[in-house]
């Protein structure tokens, strides 16, 4: 079996348990509390999700990739953890514990997709490869995530939530022995070096980071915001559960399109559609309104991240060559699932209606979409200043050259080039040869001579 068949199962088998949580999750405590009371917990641990990503990754990250075994050794770690977490869920079903067992589960998925992203590098044979894979992974959690929600939907209509926790908990438990059998891969034994930190500050792949950033924040903003606000319509659990789905569809789809797509475009060109699409599908929809308005718009922006997502890993293969890609995954993505964070705590705290919140996805991709295309002409212009001053400095050093060397200390020449100026020494001497000269031959003679 190959190293990234490996992979896959263990990560199929990861996000068949993150569909069972979230089904099991639908006619739990967790949906029926108070919406006030909700957003209040949900706030507080969305706050506290930020650390792992402020200060932990950055801080232990680097030591993780340096040891043999590192993220895989995370990546078990965190599926026992959620093994736990959801049996604690099972038995506080009915209960205010729910909301920090829920919470930890999230900002550990998060943490598992930051140590996947750095192994698929190792799984791969050569650089080619590498996008390519990325793409069935997302084909793979899109298709064993919708398979595992099916036997969860089963236990949660005969036996009730907690059954469906149990089993998403088994989901976790046959992650952890798939992820034990994942290569012990040294993501990277080196630190950054001085091409690779240049590599990774191009201007294509730092605007490719801002609009990446955004297409995240987006889909975290969506979620939380359908979240509290399709609770507020009669039939609100069925509503959420089909923006969960659609959700996951469209993320399916925009997998399985993105090698396609990426063969007809520039990866620049994928990040601003994805971005125009996301601003058109929000401006759009938030002039029509209503739920099913919203349950569009996490179908879009949840197929446009997943086409970004390709698009912007080509960039990174494509003009970091010197980088390590393991480490840029992690790198990358542990800011993309902070800017998903911050984006939910956003949707949460500021209380925007139905239509204003659709609204502001708009405004926020249409903004960056202009301020993308604003600084992608301003590297033109500095480029075509610096040509014309490199052309004015090789004009300035072939005249200095053609010109002689002046000796350190020596006066400015006024005379001609190559012609020494005469001096006071010069300008006296025709005088005094004149009063020197001889008034006739004979006097010149001298007396043996004549």
């Amino acid at each position: 079996m190959s190293k990234f068949t490996r992979l896959a199962i263990t990560h199929g088998l990861m996000m068949g348990g993150d569909a069972a949580m979230v089904v099991s999750l639908a006619d739990s405590f967790f949906f029926s509390v108070d919406l006030d009371a909700a957003r209040t917990q949900v706030l507080l641990f969305l706050a506290i999700s930020f650390a792992p990503f402020l200060f932990v990754a950055p801080l232990i990250g680097p030591m993780i990739d340096r040891a043999p075994g590192g993220r895989r050794l995370v990546i078990q770690i965190v599926a026992v953890i959620r093994l736990f977490l959801l049996l604690l869920m099972a038995r506080y079903i009915n209960g205010i514990a729910l909301f920090p067992l829920v919470f930890a589960s999230l900002v550990l998925q998060k943490t598992y997709v930051i140590s996947k992203s750095s192994l698929v590098p190792s799984t791969v044979r050569n650089e080619t490869e590498l996008v390519e894979a990325n793409s069935k992974l997302g084909l793979v959690s899109g298709l064993l995530g919708g398979l595992a929600v099916m036997p969860a939907a089963l236990l949660l209509k005969t036996l009730g939530s907690g059954a469906a926790l149990v089993y998403g908990a088994i989901l976790f438990g046959c992650a952890f022995a798939s992820a034990r059998r994942l290569a012990p891969e040294v993501v990277a034994a080196k630190p950054v070096g001085e091409q690779e930190a240049e590599d990774l500050h191009s201007p294509s792949l730092r605007l490719g980071a801002i609009a990446m950033t955004v297409l995240r924040a987006n889909v975290g903003f969506t979620f939380f915001h359908l979240a509290f606000w399709l609770r507020t319509f009669d039939n609100g659990t069925f509503l959420f559960a089909a923006a969960v789905g659609a959700s996951g569809l469209a993320t399916l789809t925009g997998n399985a399109l993105a090698p396609r797509v990426r063969r007809m475009m520039r990866e620049e060109t994928m990040l601003a559609s994805a971005l125009i699409i996301s601003a058109i599908g929000g401006l759009g929809l938030a002039a029509i309104g209503g739920p099913a308005a919203g349950i569009a718009l996490t179908a879009i922006v949840n197929f446009v991240a997943a086409l970004g997502r390709l698009g912007f890993e080509s960039i990174v293969q494509r003009d970091a060559p010197e980088a390590n890609q393991g480490r840029a995954f992690a790198t990358f993505e542990t800011r993309f699932q902070l800017s998903w964070a911050v984006a939910a705590f956003l949707a949460v705290a500021i209380r925007a209606p139905g239509a204003i919140g659709l609204l502001l996805v708009g405004i926020g991709a249409a903004g960056t979409a202009i301020q993308l295309q604003l600084r992608q002409q301003r590297p033109v212009e500095s480029s075509r200043r610096a040509r014309r001053g490199r052309q004015r400095r090789r004009v300035t050093r072939s005249q200095s050259a053609s010109r002689p060397r002046r000796r350190r200390g020596a006066k400015k020449r006024n005379g001609p080039p190559g012609r020494r100026p005469p001096t006071r020494r010069d300008r006296e001497t025709p005088e005094r040869a004149r009063d020197q000269e001889p008034r006739s031959r004979s006097a010149s003679e001298s007396p043996r001579d004549r």
